[in-house]
């Protein structure tokens, strides 16, 4: 049976009672599939499994944003009871006692690019809320899904800089059957939206064809600029270097980190790829 707590007091208490090792999936709930993806892989990489489920303030610049953000913590506990063993829902006063907090986690340089550019402040919200979730939870290891790849590469920094005691594992994408990345924002979506949406998944395909040519992946995410639509506004769609997050040119040779960031519907959408990029 799943437990539900909702204090850091009664967290802590749960926490010490677990035996054997422990995952956690940290989530802002309006729990789908791609959640039960993360799920998935905790319960095969650990004894237990924790599932947090807050709505952090501290990453939403708007303020709209964060008032229509999905929030329903019954649903949520339902869907995944049986298969984590403990879910943390707290209240915003149960976990910043004083908001804005006196200290928080700077996320650096790496949270000031791309959508640290479009979101001012968003990546230190997210890294904040992640280490006092890690303090309170004290896994040995953090499952987070590559949709969010900017968000990955700044909580593996994290993690690495700061010494913390717990290996982060990336799970791959959860896409519905159209191709379309699972996303809490995808219930804002209208019918129209939806479909517009796809812009990003095919963007993606068109990259991952195009690899492992430079050339070719570079010109497959300006067709995909260039191509929009009245329903899609994209904010960027371009290729990295994973390490250094710098733009990808002709000459480049290795790995390249592939995000997506769109506007469809009002709803501000995630995608993302890795691709070799070994040849001219």
């Amino acid at each position: 049976m799943t437990q539900l707590v909702t204090t850091k007091d009664t967290l802590r208490t749960a926490r010490a009672a677990m035996t054997g090792s422990v995952a956690v999936v940290m989530t802002m709930g309006a729990l789908h599939e791609g959640h039960l993806a993360l799920v998935a892989r905790a319960r095969e990489l650990a004894d237990r499994v924790i599932l947090t489920d807050f709505v952090n303030p501290l990453q939403f610049g708007d303020p709209k944003d964060l008032e229509t953000y999905p929030r329903d913590v019954p649903a949520d506990v339902a869907m995944v009871e049986g298969i984590v063993d403990l879910v943390f829902a707290p209240s915003v006063e149960e976990m910043y006692p004083v908001l804005p907090p006196a200290v928080g986690v700077s996320s650096g340089r790496l949270g000031t690019l791309f959508e640290g550019a479009s979101r001012p402040g968003h990546f230190d919200g997210v890294v904040t809320v992640v280490t006092k979730l890690l303090s309170l939870t004290r896994p040995d290891v953090a499952v987070f899904g590559r949709k969010d790849a900017q968000q990955l590469a700044i909580i593996q920094a994290l993690v690495r800089d700061l010494e913390l005691p717990v290996r982060i594992d990336p799970v791959e994408i959860a896409r519905e059957e159209t191709g379309l990345a699972r996303s809490s924002r995808n219930v804002r979506l209208s019918e129209q939206g939806r479909r517009d949406a796809l812009a990003l998944s095919r963007a993606i395909r068109d990259v991952e064809q195009a690899a492992p040519s430079t050339t070719g992946v570079i010109a497959a995410l300006e067709r995909a600029r260039d191509a929009g639509s009245a329903g899609v506004a994209w904010d960027y769609a371009l290729a990295v270097d994973p390490v250094t997050f710098e733009e990808i040119a002709t000459g480049y040779r290795g790995q390249a980190l592939v995000m997506l960031a769109a506007v469809v519907d009002g709803v501000r959408l995630l995608d993302a790829a890795v691709v070799e990029a070994t040849r001219p």
